[in-house]
């Protein structure tokens, strides 16, 4: 058996502290006692006060206190710490949450928007990820590290939930920026092989995505895309049954631009899959499945069970005893004499 915090066990010290200041203070009982005359007649003047329950009621709530140390410090017990490695790759995935997101992934206004569309497939994806690190970037007028490199796909996974559109301050859509900040997110490890996701609608206005697609492949990294949203202009709403607006008062319409979505995907060496696509997950999976698998991680863990539920049983029986456990004596047995030798029978 072992413990969780063994350094709790230090607390055990205190029972022999506890024991010999109950001793203290029965024999100052005694004491006192005795000015008011001999013990045995004072005792006959209590007949109702049990001489040894006190010990016993002391004794319980030393064992008490024991089985809440043992507690504290989690015992377990079992065959050990094991360990595994992780062999899989890294991929960072760069979101696009420019406003256009906003808008339906279809041309039916009532549909979901392309940024909740993006969240479903990314967290099926991630939902594959059992051997991968993740990375996530958000990007609109500028990208930024959202969640940095990690094995942990549940952390992802919350993050990926509070991402909205208010994200990024600056509005537009530098997909080739959030390409090269995920290009330096990954491990200096040359070793594992590298895979960049980018999901957006395809309309960028800021910078030059194929460049820096092809700056990526150059450094070993694999560029996919997802596109998302309809080939045909949909109005972006704003709330209160409003829609985007240009300078002159006209509403604007955003549509996925699978050209440039595919241009992108095609200079970083990778695949381009329309979001809207039942089989969408699946394609980019088999994609990244082409990567060979690395050793990313070495995880270690404990085979052993926790103990402490069995002292916690055996502490509220304890407990219960404390609680029915009273001063006086039982009168049933009264009558019973378990310290000294019946006079009686020996006359």
């Amino acid at each position: 058996m072992s413990f969780a915090y063994p350094t709790y066990l230090y607390l055990l010290l205190l029972l022999p502290v506890f024991a010999l200041l109950f001793w203290w203070a029965r024999a100052a009982r005694k004491r006192s006692l005795r000015r008011f005359g001999k013990p045995e007649v004072v005792e006959q003047l209590m007949p109702d006060v049990s001489p040894y329950k006190p010990w016993i009621k002391f004794g319980l709530e030393m064992l008490l206190l024991a089985l809440a140390i043992i507690i504290l410090a989690r015992p377990r017990a079992g065959m050990g710490e094991m360990s595994t490695t992780v062999h899989g790759i890294e991929t960072v995935v760069a979101m696009d949450v420019s406003n256009s997101m906003n808008a339906p992934a279809t041309t039916d206004p009532q549909d979901i928007s392309r940024l909740q569309r993006a969240k479903r497939i990314l967290e099926k994806l991630l939902d594959r990820f059992t051997n991968n690190k993740v990375a996530l970037v958000v990007f609109a007028g500028n990208a930024y590290m959202q969640m940095p490199l990690t094995a942990d796909v549940g952390s992802a996974k919350m993050f990926i939930n509070g991402i909205n559109t208010s994200a990024v301050p600056a509005q537009g859509t530098a997909i080739g920026a959030a390409i090269d900040l995920a290009s330096g997110a990954f491990s200096q490890s040359e070793k594992s092989q590298k895979a960049i996701i980018v999901i957006t609608d395809g309309e960028n206005f800021e910078d030059d995505a194929v460049g820096a697609a092809k700056a990526a492949t150059e450094r070993g990294i694999q560029v996919d895309v997802i596109g998302v949203g309809t080939t045909e202009g949909v109005r972006i709403p704003i709330g209160g049954g409003n829609y985007f607006t240009d300078e002159s008062g006209e509403e604007v319409k955003t549509a996925l631009n699978e050209e440039m979505a595919q241009k992108i995907a095609k200079a970083g060496r990778g695949v381009y899959v329309n979001g809207n696509a039942s089989d969408a997950v699946e394609v980019l999976q088999q994609t990244l499945d082409k990567l060979s698998k690395t050793d990313l991680a070495t995880f270690n863990f404990s085979t052993k069970t926790e103990q402490f539920p069995v002292f916690a049983w055996i502490a509220l029986f304890v407990l219960l005893a404390l609680l029915v456990l009273t001063q006086r004596k039982n009168p049933w047995l009264s009558r019973f004499n378990f310290f000294t030798k019946d006079r009686e029978k020996n006359d």
